[in-house]
């Protein structure tokens, strides 16, 4: 079967959206149990929440199981090129067929009623994930925690929560405490939580989240270190010190996911070398990915090409952060972002770093902010700033000026989304 199929059902499920969202769980509960619930029938689950690195921690977690010879579903958003990136079953992303009939299935079991895209879809992976075996389940939160609706099951094997910032304030709340709040709500009875580097204010919400619900707590810089000396990662915990290799993704901020998800391995049982198999074979697409293949790189020439999908203000700190460290030759970036994004808080720590910015429109996205926006919220920073159609046309622009460019395109998931559909 063609990819068109499962597309055309997921245009259709977009029809139910409801035309005013009311952050509630009732629409997914009901079409969960109309399904027969297979959120109570999944292998062990894994919930993450968190900001930034919720991705990254769930590929250095799968990874170091996998080195265990586990088994392992692994559910995240947004995808970049292709739905399917979605749903991964026992380690493989789900056949077109597979996610036909699901999709199909929830479709049917819904019945015209109002629902969420991200709802409707969550349902057709647990359902998904409940008929096909495996050791482990990873979900990752979409949006939030408490009325996420990857929140559905009562007792998962353990809880994460990555670094929270500031972001989707008009779901979350407008202050930190606030949406620590919200990903807190993945905290459940009893079960132990992985809390990796968080603010004062963040980390206090947590905890006591955390102590009504007699949920065990094993956070960075109390229960669990790690730091980089002389090129290698070091990570101890109660159970000892951990000498490993730095992340094969690159970063200071890499450096703290692999903490948690070290952390996570260590809770459940891993041995050093499934630890080590985390940080080196871990691999997450649009991280500070370098592109070696497409149009693109045929255009890029001798410059070097990378692509991150990060957008929010903590993202642009470790992108500004990985770059500091990156040699010598000069960065030149091409943005395109969302409306609804904080892009001078994005673009500030960037601003340092790079020689210029090329501002485009993210195509295809109706929520794109104008590339004469974007330039003009860089030169805002003290950038020097250029609009362009097109990521190609700001490319080349970029490398008939300078050869030997190191060029970051970067600002939105959407706009990595594109880049990787074209330039595998």
């Amino acid at each position: 079967m063609s990819a068109a199929t499962s597309d055309a059902i997921l245009d259709r499920m977009m029809a139910l959206h409801p035309k005013i969202i009311d952050l509630t769980l009732d629409r997914l509960w009901r079409l969960l149990d109309a399904l027969g619930n297979p959120q109570n029938d999944l292998p062990p689950v894994i919930h993450i929440a968190g900001t930034n690195g919720k991705g990254s921690t769930q590929a250095m977690i799968r990874a170091g199981l996998e080195a265990m010879g586990k088994t392992v579903h692994a559910y995240t958003s947004p995808h970049l090129a292709r739905f399917h990136e979605r749903i991964r079953l026992a380690g493989e992303l789900i056949s077109e067929d597979a996610l036909m009939t699901v999709l199909d299935e929830c479709y049917a079991a819904n019945n015209g009623e109002n629902i969420t895209y991200f709802e409707i879809t969550t349902a057709a992976a647990l359902l998904a994930f409940s008929r096909t075996k495996a050791d482990y389940t990873l979900l990752e939160v979409g949006l939030g925690g408490r009325l996420d609706a990857t929140n559905v099951v009562d007792t998962p094997a353990l809880t994460i929560i990555t670094p929270v910032s500031v972001d989707h304030q008009q779901f979350l709340g407008e202050t930190l405490a606030q949406i620590a709040g919200e990903k807190a709500g993945i905290i459940k009875r009893r079960v132990p939580c992985i809390i990796g580097p968080q603010e004062d204010a963040g980390l206090e919400v947590m905890e006591q989240v955390a102590a009504r619900n007699m949920a065990p707590v094993l956070a960075y810089g109390q229960h669990w270190h790690v730091g980089t000396e002389a090129g290698r990662l070091i990570y101890q915990d109660e159970n000892g010190l951990l000498d490993l290799p730095l992340p094969n993704l690159p970063g200071a901020h890499q450096v703290q996911n692999a903490g948690a998800a070290l952390a996570a391995l260590r809770q459940l049982g891993a041995d050093e070398a499934a630890c080590e198999a985390a940080v080196t074979k871990a691999f997450w697409p649009a991280r500070m990915q370098r592109l070696k293949g497409g149009p693109l790189f045929e255009i890029a020439g001798d410059a070097e090409l990378w692509l991150d999908g990060g957008h929010n203000p903590a993202a642009g700190d470790a992108i500004a952060s990985v770059l500091s460290e990156r040699g010598t030759r000069p960065t030149y970036l091409i943005c395109g972002m969302l409306n609804t994004k904080d892009i001078g808080g994005y673009l500030r720590p960037l601003a340092a770093q790079a020689k210029s910015l090329h501002a485009v429109s993210i195509p295809g996205e109706s929520a794109t902010l104008a590339a004469s926006q974007t330039a003009a919220a860089a030169r805002a920073e003290g950038m020097e700033a250029y609009e362009a159609e097109s990521v190609a046309e700001a490319l080349r622009d970029i490398v008939a000026k300078d050869q030997n460019a190191r060029v970051l395109i970067c600002g939105s998931l959407y706009l990595a989304g594109a880049i990787l559909r074209e330039n595998h």
